[in-house]
């Protein structure tokens, strides 16, 4: 849609949308055909629908031209806007009422935002990308709830929900794809030990809240995370919050041109069960990235798993 008109565009075959758990933008890129009428600009409207489900609704930010009459056209959907910076000073908010206040303040359409439920103290925000406040709020409500939340665009609203009301029925095995490739590891954001220390400027000593898997660290050797406390954060409850996050070997799976559900987008979860020789994977995995690719008969998607346990 360009200054209140609307064009319905021939689009060359392939147009993709890719998504992203967190810190990313929606992104849908196409080609179009240049012809007579067509006219539209940067900060345009664009909607996409495919086979009846609408898929995106985002805004124009990169038009290149070349010499065959083909335009390609890359669009973001509301998230593109928290690669702002801003400073925010604020104190009780949940995550939810901080998305609300950004939102308000960028002028960016809400929907379903649900109740994160834990009240942050205080937080000094200095200079900061918007994802980054707002990963920082959801990080303190996962480590203080066990709860796990995303933010995303849903066709032009922003939506904040728990990962538990994201999950999808299709379940990926080795079949699922061209191509895959499987990996676990306790090399990335795995530790068996977490330190969190506190100055307490009252007393002028230090406080040391430790929580540990003695068997594990049997297991992988000591893998320690250390990290500082606020002045009114739980110790305890935040060390015992971050070893059951991080107490665990990752998991991630690559998977090629599965056949496509436009249901699925970054942070859902879906179910994996394939055969690998001598074991079997049979868990939920988490939707890290995934990459649709649509076209007039087919319609086929990329994805990035990482472990559904596992908070990367």
């Amino acid at each position: 849609m360009s200054k209140g008109r609307i064009f319905e565009c021939a689009v060359e075959e392939g147009v993709e949308w890719e998504t992203h758990r967190k810190g990313t933008p929606g992104k849908l890129t196409f080609n179009i055909i240049k012809d007579e009428v067509l006219g539209f600009h940067e900060g345009d409207a664009v909607r996409f629908d495919y086979d009846g489900h609408k898929i995106f609704f985002g805004f124009v930010f990169t038009k290149k031209r070349n010499n065959n009459r083909l335009i390609s056209v890359t669009c973001y959907d509301q998230l593109r806007y928290f690669k702002n910076k801003d400073t925010y000073v604020y104190a009780n908010k949940t995550a939810a009422q901080v998305l609300q206040m950004i939102a308000e303040d960028f002028r960016l359409k809400t929907g379903i935002v649900a109740n994160t439920k834990h009240v942050i103290a205080s937080r000094v925000e200095d200079n900061q990308e918007l994802f980054s406040i707002m990963d920082n709020a959801l990080s303190e409500t996962t480590l203080n709830t066990g709860d796990l939340y995303v933010l995303y665009d849903d066709y032009g609203a922003l939506n904040l929900r728990n990962i538990k009301m994201l999950k999808s029925d299709l379940l990926i095995d080795e079949e699922s794809g061209e191509s895959f490739e499987y990996t676990t590891s306790i090399d990335e954001n795995t530790y068996n030990k977490i330190k969190l220390v506190r100055e307490n400027k009252k007393t002028g000593k230090r406080e040391i809240y430790i929580a540990q898997d003695s068997s594990k660290m049997n297991e992988w050797g000591v893998l320690q995370m250390t990290d500082k406390l606020d002045e009114k954060e739980n110790g305890k409850a935040k060390a015992d919050g971050m070893l059951a996050l991080y107490n665990r070997k990752s998991r991630k799976l690559h998977i090629n041109k599965v056949f496509g559900d436009p249901t699925v987008r970054g942070g859902t979860t879906l179910g994996v069960q394939m055969y690998l020789g001598d074991i079997t994977v049979a868990h939920f995995m988490l939707v890290e990235t995934v990459k649709h690719t649509f076209k007039e008969s087919d319609h086929r998607m990329d994805l990035k798993l990482i472990g559904g346990d596992f908070v990367a």
